[in-house]
């Protein structure tokens, strides 16, 4: 039975829907209201507060510390420098994708790795007979995402750092409301951001952060917001999500359910220039003789969409929140990929789909036709393949005034 969080007591009094889901045997917010509208306007207007305590959150330290990150990851940690965060993914020996996440190096020998599924037991086995201490540090971190281009402007107003100067992809120490905290320039809505990592000294720092960061916002109008918000803001900023947009290589039950970073766009994220690492034969050959798909966004013909519903005498509604149903892909009767996610962009007014296509496919500007299905009948509608990320405002990275 899913547990609360260290805000429950907060989020659960704001939850009027209460439109819950299970996420990592937590309770999560779903959405707040009714509808998930104020929440992501907070995201894209004002700021929007999210707390992502599921994180699996993992505390790595000791003299082979760095050796292991980078026995595990296909990015080169020798390159990160203390106060810097990076985004990577991790792949087992034949190249396939097991999970993404952040990583954080707090010193030269320390760092913070975050991850969608469970970890502790693959970064152990690869760290056998390394003078390293692995520790899930899960229960013991509550994190906060303060999203949104006001999210910048109340840190500043309320967090005792060095806010001001701090760039995207770096972290920083400091105090909100008297709790010791870490705060790094990231986050999952592909906007001007950040994520607050709260070590649980006792059961009421977490709530003391909540409050501050609530009172402080009002001004700001900041929103809470629930993870159907997040997900129409990830989509627009191309950002995936395991088990949805790809599967864990441990979870795949067929060949076809693995993916190689070449084919999640994650290619930069490959360094074969760097010492041995878990899969790296496999991945360069795979750099050398291509991946058999891409992960691509595709644009709906929004006016064909209303031609289709138009032919049963309906009006189209665009869809109410992100759908996580994977849909076939066509060029002509060919089937070439999935949709894998799909959802209506309110700040771009369009209808937007991450999709995984066969690679001779995936140039942008190609024309496909992705399936809807309307009063039980497939239908056709022409969708474009379009650059990535779909919304990428320049407040994401520059430093805010």
């Amino acid at each position: 039975m899913p547990v609360g969080t260290a805000f429950h007591e907060r989020t659960f009094a704001l939850c009027h829907s209460l439109n819950y889901r299970e996420w990592s045997g937590y309770y999560t917010v779903s959405v707040y209201e009714v509808h998930h509208e104020h929440e992501y306007n907070a995201i894209r207007n004002a700021a929007a507060l999210i707390d992502i305590s599921p994180l699996y959150k993992y505390l790595i330290s000791g003299k082979d510390a760095t050796k292991l990150v980078n026995r595990v990851i296909t990015r080169d940690i020798n390159k990160v420098k203390p106060g810097q965060v990076i985004y990577c993914c991790w792949c087992d020996e034949q190249g396939m994708v097991i999970d993404d996440g952040t990583i954080t190096r707090l010193d030269e020998n320390k760092y913070r790795w975050t991850a969608a599924d469970p970890s502790l037991r693959w970064f152990r086995q690869n760290g056998l007979n390394m003078d390293v201490q692995i520790e899930d540090i899960s229960e013991q971190t509550a994190a906060l995402a303060l999203q949104g281009p006001t999210s910048g402007a109340l840190l500043k107003s309320v967090a005792q750092a060095d806010i001001a100067n701090l760039k995207y992809f770096r972290m920083t120490s400091g105090k909100i409301a008297g709790i010791p905290v870490d705060i790094s320039r990231t986050g999952y809505t592909g906007d001007l951001g950040y994520e607050i990592w709260i070590p649980l000294s006792d059961k009421h720092s977490a709530v003391r952060v909540w409050d501050a960061l609530m009172d402080a916002g009002k001004r700001f109008d900041i929103h809470a917001a629930g993870m159907l918000a997040l997900d129409v803001a990830r989509v627009e900023a191309g950002l995936l999500l395991i088990e949805v947009d790809y599967s864990s290589s441990k979870k795949a039950l067929i060949a076809s359910q693995k993916y190689s970073p070449y084919e999640l766009g994650f290619g930069k994220m490959v360094h074969l220039d760097k010492e041995n690492f878990v899969g790296k034969p496999a991945l360069a050959k795979q750099a050398k003789n291509g991946v058999p798909r891409q992960m691509v966004g595709l644009e709906l013909d929004w006016t064909e969409v209303e031609a289709r519903y138009e032919q049963f005498g309906l009006t189209p509604a665009a869809p109410a929140q992100a759908s996580r149903v994977a849909v076939p892909v066509y060029s002509g009767g060919k089937q070439v990929g999935k949709a894998t996610t799909t959802t209506w962009s309110p700040i771009l007014k369009k209808m937007i789909a991450l999709a995984s296509v066969d690679t001779s496919y995936s140039q942008i500007g190609t024309k496909l036709q992705m399936e809807i299905t309307i009063e039980a009948m497939r239908q056709k509608v022409t969708a474009t393949v379009a650059k990535m990320p779909f919304f990428n405002p320049e407040r994401k990275t520059k430093t805010p005034v």
